[in-house]
């Protein structure tokens, strides 16, 4: 197999120095027009792709931005990633997207290596409160970190966040205002910050001594598959006992607690209404579409760049900032009285 061409040979080829060469690779504007279409025709002509590695080496920090996600299969996590991505398309880095799949190993594994390979920065949507002091540690030793669907709590970090209490209580008003009694609330782990928000926003609209009944039941994590394992054990109760209105920690879950409703002939929303949460694009073009408390992702994840750049930028004079998006219900009919 051939060496690769060296830029010593794209040099020799177009009868310039290896520092004219570097200049057309690395700057706009400083080198004659003929000299640098003479030195990219020796570049198309020898295959010529520039080391980015050992640039990186020089600058002591790579082109990349890392994102960390809990579930990369969940269309919410997609669109934060696409956000960011946009964001980032004039800047020449490439996003590595990390899924730590819920796990507090896998996360702590992917932010050694990319500490490691000296990341640009990191967002990351973490998957417990113990992740906080790793983050700030990254953070202090110069690695930029920004939280998404997150808010900082007590790390001096930079974050992106929806108002989660506020949406967990625009569900619960909802479903009292429109007569239900007996909610069930299927959430995932309650070490996901997102769950417990979103279930004390439903008991804040419940409110004390009103009668109305929440039953919390726990998925191991916020997938279909779980969802439709609560659904099972809803169907399964007896009439008399059953909920009437199943709120969920997201999308995910309600589309899997509306599988298996649907499965053994509850009516959806007649029998058991469902409420569910990101209002991925999924809950739209559900069999029966989906009541869902939007987000706005996107600007999550431009907005997550947004903080990155300015501390990058900074170099160490930096006041990190929390910033939180507001959410709103979209009403559809699976939780519509009388549909």
């Amino acid at each position: 197999m051939p060496a690769p061409a060296s830029m010593k040979k794209v040099a020799d080829l177009a009868g310039v120095s290896i520092g004219t060469v570097s200049n057309v690779l690395n700057r706009r504007e400083g080198v004659a027009q003929s000299t640098r279409q003479r030195v990219l025709r020796a570049i198309e002509e020898l295959g010529y792709v520039r080391n980015d590695s050992a640039r990186q080496l020089r600058a002591g920090r790579s082109r990349q931005v890392a994102i960390v996600v809990l579930d990369v299969a969940n269309p919410f996590f997609t669109d934060v990633v696409r956000g960011a991505e946009a964001a980032l398309d004039d800047d020449d880095v490439m996003v590595v997207v990390c899924d730590s799949a819920q796990s507090p190993a896998r996360e702590k594994r992917y932010l050694d290596q990319l500490e490691q390979q000296r990341v640009q920065g990191i967002l990351i949507t973490p998957v417990d409160e113990t992740s906080g002091r790793r983050l700030e540690e990254l953070s202090g030793r110069g690695t930029p970190v920004v939280l998404v669907d997150r808010g900082s709590g007590p790390q001096n970090l930079c974050s992106v966040a929806v108002n989660d209490v506020l949406g967990g209580r625009l569900v619960g008003d909802h479903l009292v205002q429109t007569g239900h009694r007996h909610i069930a609330f299927v959430g995932g782990p309650a070490t996901i910050r997102q769950v417990t928000d979103r279930r004390q926003g439903l008991g804040l609209a419940a409110g004390t001594g009103s009668g109305i009944i929440i039953t919390d039941i726990t998925a191991p994590d916020l997938t279909v598959a779980s969802g439709r394992s609560a659904g099972s054990r809803i169907a399964d109760l007896p009439p008399r006992r059953r909920p009437s209105a199943v709120a969920c920690a997201n999308d995910l879950l309600a589309l899997g607690v509306l599988q298996e409703l649907t499965r053994a002939c509850i009516r959806v929303p007649a029998d058991v209404a469902i409420v569910g949460y990101d209002d991925i694009e999924f809950a739209a073009a559900a069999a029966v579409p989906l009541s869902s408390v939007r987000q706005p992702r996107a600007a999550l994840g431009r907005t997550a760049v947004e903080l990155l750049r300015e501390e990058t930028n900074a170099r160490g004079q930096h006041d990190h900032r929390q910033i939180v998006f507001q959410p709103e219900l979209v009403r559809r009919i699976s939780s519509r009285p009388g549909a």
